[in-house]
């Protein structure tokens, strides 16, 4: 067992207890923290997308800040500017929000391209540039977006080349009949709560720490089967017919081999926080539709006969041989 383990296993009692009836979020949400990526979360609204995100960052020790997106935002919004100094003449760089630690982006499709490329930058490159200066991001930075899917007017599409930097697109459903009655009862405790405690998490999972734990994931055994295993599934999405007769055309575009990269690390997280030290096909199929979802595009044909992603990548999971 990892030295590890008990802090991310206190972070993990710490999200469930504030966030209920959606454990394959708060999954997800730690894979994207160990796999040192940038997750998108879609869902109508009242799911506890921002909640979650807000939960797991007061878990972490770094700075964290919201950014509610809207039409009218600036790009300096997000990266800061040159500020004036009139006693001596100068210019002083003011740090924008990008330079906190976890970032949460809600609504983040309701900005305009402008804006979208400078978050863009700090995501792909780690750092932003202002007039001729180039900033350096810190080393914990992570992106959690959020977006409506219900609501479409006044919103701007994500470009594809943003949607590839999000390590995984996660959708989050209603909970059950039990959920909403824990979320009932845990929101009527936290109203009652006047002294505040049961607020703040017992210890935070400090910066260090983390890095050594994407350091042990990164060390987890990755078979050469399973590599060819995860590559084929990434080539199953560029040429499908090769696969199944039945998938070919599907696609309008496949996914890039930034999906590789980020199957191999969420398969190793998803091993890592299992207690495993050894990656299995099970790790690849679990996180593959989150992986790859937002980074393929259905054919039109395949539109017009009711076909949805999540189902095409179901098929395709059937159809890929595993080691």
């Amino acid at each position: 067992m990892s030295s590890h383990r008990e802090h991310i296993d206190t972070l993990r009692r710490w999200t469930s207890a504030k966030i209920v009836g959606q454990e394959r979020l708060i999954d997800r949400l730690l894979i994207t923290l160990l796999a040192d990526g940038h997750l998108l979360v879609e869902g109508a609204p009242g799911l506890a997308k921002t909640r979650a995100v807000k939960v797991l960052a007061e878990g972490v020790d770094g700075d964290f800040h919201r950014v509610q997106f809207t039409p009218d935002l600036l790009p300096a919004d997000l990266t800061g500017t040159d500020i004036f100094r009139p006693q001596d003449g100068s210019f002083h760089f003011q740090k924008g929000p990008l330079f906190h630690n976890i970032l949460l982006a809600d609504e983040v499709n309701r900005a305009p391209a402008k804006v979208q490329s400078a978050l863009l930058e700090a995501m792909a490159e780690r750092q932003i540039t202002v007039g001729a200066q180039t900033y350096q991001l810190p080393g914990l930075f992570l992106v959690m977006a959020t977006q409506n899917s219900i609501e479409q007017e006044g919103t701007y599409p994500l470009p594809e080349a943003q949607l590839d930097r999000f390590l995984m697109h996660v959708h989050v459903d209603y909970p059950d009949a039990e959920g909403e009655r824990q979320i009932l009862r845990l929101i009527r405790k936290e109203t009652l709560d006047q002294e505040g405690e049961a607020d703040k998490p017992a210890a935070k999972l400090t910066q260090e720490a983390l890095f050594a734990m994407r350091r042990e994931v990164l060390q987890l055994t990755m078979t050469e089967p399973l590599e060819d295993y995860i590559i084929h599934l990434v080539m199953a999405t560029r040429d499908p017919g090769k696969y199944d007769p039945a998938l070919q055309g599907v696609f309008h575009f496949g996914a890039s081999p930034r999906a590789t990269l980020a199957l191999d690390r969420c398969a190793r997280a998803h091993a890592w926080l299992d207690d495993r030290d050894y990656v299995t096909p099970a790790d690849v199929q679990a996180v593959a539709p989150d992986v790859l979802r937002h980074r393929v595009a259905l054919s039109f044909e395949a539109e017009t006969e009711g076909l949805n992603v999540d189902r095409v990548i179901a098929q395709m999971l059937a159809v890929v041989p595993a080691p």
